[in-house]
């Protein structure tokens, strides 16, 4: 029996056939976690479970499969075990008659606070649209000051909601829908978030503007077989002037997501044809002079566009984002978009902030990850209020 297996076996009849996402959430933990810990979550999950017997989604699933999802989102990130647990537990105290005392005899004060956290959000609510764009990021800042780690929570758990808006209301999923491209895709975004950024606003795309969305979707799977052929054409180019060159590193062709290409539509007046005929490549090599090297290599092979450079590396984003930016005359005149960066970089620009809380990222000998997201929150809040 492997170690999830015995793990689930321990847990009490009921909750052990049900599983409902703990299975997969175990066998995530184990490619990073000690035992020790992933036992934690288990306990964590072992106490939502009960919490929230007899609580059902309107889909009709048992309610504790929604923060399991949400913890398993924090674990596709390497979050650490506070934050797993945390995202199981994060509905107990309104959904339930939990109290936060419970919570910190069973699981610390530092679990307590992060879920208690999450609560306070949950508690912010606006009267007009204008008002939710002016104050949310103000007001989620104050309370990612605590821990930064109440927001990711947060996150994750409106991209899991999202997910399942078909069982709402068409009302109520407009609605939701909004609020997500207005507030929490933003807040991704500034927080360096990138995946988490762009699941957001396609889901939102679809659900408040269904129709544009399904029209969009048609017309982007129809031109992406001719798009694929160039995409490798470039890709076997790009990599074999880094092979003359002895260089390094990993070539990926990226497609854009619905949402960019409806926004860059509208902003430009320009017909779909203009804004998917632009390419997308990124270059993940082993350091930063090979990065600049590269784009030595890159500009030889294709001409580069006037003034369509930018050195986020020398000068990274208020996020921490760093990579060098390209755009090349490709073949026929074909717009081509580079990105290089090393692997570190990388990682920080898929997960921002939260790539301080990663578990692989904890260093005894270095500053604290909570000291590290704290100075790196200041220094965006004080660029916010200049």
């Amino acid at each position: 029996m492997d170690y999830a297996a015995t793990l689930l076996s321990k847990l009490p009849g009921s909750l052990s056939r049900r599983g409902n996402g703990l299975r997969r959430l175990v066998e995530t933990l184990q490619a990073y976690m000690p035992d020790e810990q992933i036992e934690q979550v288990v306990r964590a999950y072992e106490f939502g479970a009960n919490a929230h017997d007899g609580q059902t989604r309107l889909s009709g699933e048992p309610y504790i499969s929604h923060p399991v999802a949400v913890a398993q989102f924090l674990a596709d990130m390497h979050m650490d075990p506070q934050a797993i647990a945390a995202a199981i537990l994060h509905d107990v105290l309104e959904d339930t008659g939990t109290l936060i005392a419970e919570l910190e005899a069973q699981f610390g004060s530092e679990v307590a606070l992060l879920v208690d956290g999450v609560s306070k959000l949950d508690q912010i609510h606006f009267t007009s649209r204008a008002e939710a764009q002016s104050e949310s990021f103000r007001k989620m800042m104050l309370a990612m000051i605590e821990d930064i780690r109440v927001i990711l929570v947060k996150l994750a758990d409106r991209l899991h909601n999202m997910k399942t808006l078909d069982a709402m209301p068409r009302e109520k999923q407009a609605r939701i829908a909004r609020e997500t491209l207005e507030i929490y895709a933003p807040i991704a975004n500034r927080l360096g978030i990138n995946h988490m950024k762009v699941d957001l606003e396609d889901l939102g795309f679809r659900y408040l503007y269904p129709y544009r969305y399904a029209v969009l979707e048609r017309a982007l799977k129809r031109s992406k077989g001719s798009q694929r052929q160039i995409v490798k054409k470039i890709s076997e180019q790009l990599r074999k002037a880094m092979q003359e060159e002895g260089i390094e590193g990993e070539v990926q062709g990226r497609e854009k997501h619905l949402y960019s290409i409806y926004r860059k539509m509208a902003e430009r007046k320009r017909p779909l044809d203009d804004i998917v005929d632009v390419y997308g490549f990124r270059i993940i090599v082993n350091d930063v002079n090979t990065c600049y090297r590269l784009l030595g290599v890159v500009h030889g092979l294709f001409k580069p566009m006037p003034a369509r450079f930018k050195d986020y590396i020398a000068i990274p984003r208020i996020n921490g984002y760093q990579s060098l930016h390209t755009t090349l005359f490709g073949p026929k005149g074909l717009p081509l978009e580079v990105q290089i960066r090393t692997a570190e970089m990388n990682r920080v620009a898929e997960a921002g902030v939260a790539a301080h809380w990663q578990y692989k990222a904890i260093d005894k000998t270095s500053a604290t990850p909570q000291v590290r997201a704290r100075e790196w929150l200041s220094n965006l809040a004080e660029i916010q209020q200049s």
